[in-house]
């Protein structure tokens, strides 16, 4: 406050309603809100009034602040001056509640406005559409319309963000016909809204179409950035990587959201090499010392495998913030390097930066992809002492999921039985989680409790139920769901869950069953579903349909080598010699090879991996000293179970 008092001091000819209004114009506008409030206070207690020029500046500190306390204030204010009727007064009054998130205030100050002008229907279109009221908004449009208020393309530009926030392509693309017709389409923001609403709305060629039907001297930065990030979202690092390439061309310099959303598209192995050149031209341009950026490449490289360069960056980082270690520990939890996870999520600590609910989920499902039950249990202990646990539905679920996958189905049953709250995400998880285990019966009663309860569920809790019934066998139990997700829920059934009854049909014998299922599939099968027909065939030894599977497979995926081995076992086993011959050239021919298979296990938080017929491991001699020793333990309780057998039919 001293502060405040010295610059009043230094102005001791504050006197006009003037010169406190440019003050606490500049207040706003040095980004200093409180002051600005504090400098109304003060010109009040002076005996100066405000004006209608006061008002709004005062409206739009209270709107920065976004506190409901302040905003309450300064409307008292309005409604004992003279100017509570003024256009501009009731303008920044509706953009001052919608921004403290009090739409419902900012409703009631439009309706009793007795003059309104675009601006003003505008902000009360803002405020409707970004609090979700989407039927309310385009009700407010329609009635804006009779008004003969004419739509600009601020108007068009709210409308499009309440078509992003319900993921509508046919609203959106009918937005975009009265935009075409309003003549405002032409405008290189509204293009770039449009570019970055298409790729949300899942319609990347329309994002496309916009972009290319920007006249090259009207493209911005803005325009460029946001179809990179329309090719983030779909996962086209190749095209984005074009697309700069020709940015660059064109002359355009990149700024620091290019690089981040560039840099975004490549979370792979395969895009490993662009992310690189992307991260060298970032270096280059002096882009690369950004947080947020440093933050973005240190996730690009950890997902695309290279944990040793993301480190390096996260090391010769000047300051981490959250998100920076969370990041990296990120890395080694997918990576299943949770030893070192572990080791830099107390680091974290150390440092007194507080680990925050993604740090946290990191770290558990890194823990329940690689069976790292023990830190598992630690790091539940620690979302128990951080607060992240208690009520917190996201923690919960991401715990029962990693106890599930670690084989500790009873601590996830207690954390799922003492939930205060349940979401349809933790019914799916649980039933997921005794699937998983084995545990049917229990997967099942858990399904039928949750439709008493009146849960409704979705696309993933119907494939979790079907999986707990490919597990167990029961294939009437498995088209009862089936048509359930169909004919009473109305969800179409994806890939995975045709998966699921091919492999039913095919674990009952029903291999002409599972055939016909898959030609009237809405969607074009994938080769999981015909591994699943062919696996099914190898056991039921049907040579027929094994080759028609086998072909569709070999189709779809040349140079996977399991489709060529399991056709190879199925003539090998059949006594077709020839069939297997034939596949064993074609292997040759097109240089197929089978890899060994591997199992990892984790023993004291550290991974080992074991190949078929390796034996480099440095505990190898007592591993398999070990496995003797079972062997000879497990057939001896055989001859003795036989023996027991014998006796007792002799009885």
């Amino acid at each position: 406050m001293s502060l405040i008092h010295r610059r009043l001091n230094r102005f001791p000819g504050l006197s006009s309603v003037n010169a406190w209004n440019f003050q606490i114009r500049d207040a706003v506008n040095r980004n200093d809100p409180a002051e600005s409030l504090f400098l109304f206070r003060e010109m009040k207690r002076r005996g100066v009034e405000p004006n209608n020029f006061t008002f709004p500046f005062v409206a739009k500190a209270s709107a920065k602040l976004a506190e409901i306390a302040y905003s309450e204030m300064v409307h008292a204010h309005v409604l004992k001056s003279p100017f509570w009727s003024d256009v501009f007064v009731g303008t920044a009054t509706v953009d001052m509640f919608v921004k403290c998130n009090c739409v419902d205030y900012a409703v009631k100050v439009f309706e009793r406005m007795p003059e309104r002008d675009a601006i003003t229907w505008n902000a009360m279109l803002a405020g409707l559409c970004q609090s979700g009221h989407t039927d309310k908004a385009f009700s407010l449009f329609r009635e804006m319309r009779l008004n003969e208020i004419p739509p600009d393309s601020v108007t068009l530009m709210t409308l499009i963000q309440s078509a992003s926030f319900e993921k509508s392509l046919n609203l959106l693309k009918a937005i975009h016909a009265f935009g075409i017709r309003l003549g405002v389409d032409v405008q290189v923001t509204v293009a770039n809204t449009w570019i970055s609403t298409y790729a949300k709305c899942s319609d990347l060629d329309s994002a496309k179409s916009v972009f290319e039907s920007i006249d090259r001297g009207d493209r911005t930065v803005v325009s460029w950035n946001s179809m990179f990030k329309a090719y983030t979202i779909f996962g086209e690092a190749f095209d984005a990587f074009c697309l700069y390439r020709l940015m660059l061309r064109e002359e355009f310099k990149p700024d620091l959201s290019t690089f981040i959303n560039l840099v975004a598209s490549c979370q792979n192995p395969e895009t490993l090499t662009q992310g690189r050149l992307i991260h060298s031209h970032a270096i280059h341009l002096g882009a690369d010392q950004d947080i947020e950026a440093i933050n973005t490449f240190i996730s690009m490289y950890s997902k695309s495998g290279d944990t040793s360069s993301a480190r390096l960056l996260f090391d010769i980082m000047p300051s981490k913030t959250c998100v920076s270690w969370t990041v990296m520990i990120s890395g080694y939890a997918e990576k299943g390097d949770m030893d070192e996870a572990l080791a830099l999520f107390h680091a974290m600590t150390k440092t007194g930066v507080k680990p925050d609910l993604v740090t946290l989920l990191s770290l558990i499902s890194g823990c329940g992809k690689f069976g790292s039950l023990e830190i598992g249990k630690w790091i539940d202990t620690r979302a128990d002492i951080y607060g992240c646990k208690r009520d917190n539905v996201m923690v919960c679920n991401a715990l029962i999921d990693m106890y599930s996958k670690c084989g500790s189905i009873t601590e996830a049953r207690d954390i799922f039985d003492n939930m205060s709250e349940k979401t349809v995400i933790t019914w799916t998880t649980m039933i997921a989680g005794y699937a998983l285990n084995g545990i049917f019966l229990e997967a099942f009663e858990l399904f039928s409790k949750m439709i008493d309860l009146d849960y409704k569920p979705n696309n993933i809790t119907f494939l979790a139920i079907l999986q707990a019934c490919t597990h167990s066998g029961s294939l009437e139990k498995g088209w009862e769901y089936f048509l359930m997700m169909k004919e009473v829920y109305d969800i179409s059934p994806g890939l995975d869950h045709y998966s699921c009854m091919v492999d039913l049909f095919g674990r009952k014998g029903k291999l002409e069953e599972a055939l016909e299922l898959i030609r009237n599939m809405s969607a074009k099968p994938d080769a999981g579903i015909w591994g699943a027909l062919l696996s099914a065939c190898k056991i039921h030894r049907n040579v027929k349909i094994a080759e028609q599977a086998a072909d569709s497979l070999l189709n779809l995926e040349p140079q996977m080598a399991a489709p060529y081995v399991e056709m190879a076992n199925i003539y090998a086993a059949a006594g077709m010699w020839d069939g297997f011959a034939r596949i064993r050239s074609m292997m040759k021919q097109r240089n197929i090879k089978k890899y060994p298979g591997e199992s990892v296990i984790q023993v004291n938080g550290k991974n080992h991996t074991f190949t078929v017929g390796e034996r480099g491991h440095v505990e190898n001699e007592v591993i398999y000293l070990a496995l003797k020793s079972l062997s000879l333990f497990a057939r001896d309780e055989h001859i003795m179970h036989k023996e027991q057998s014998y006796e007792l039919c002799w009885v």
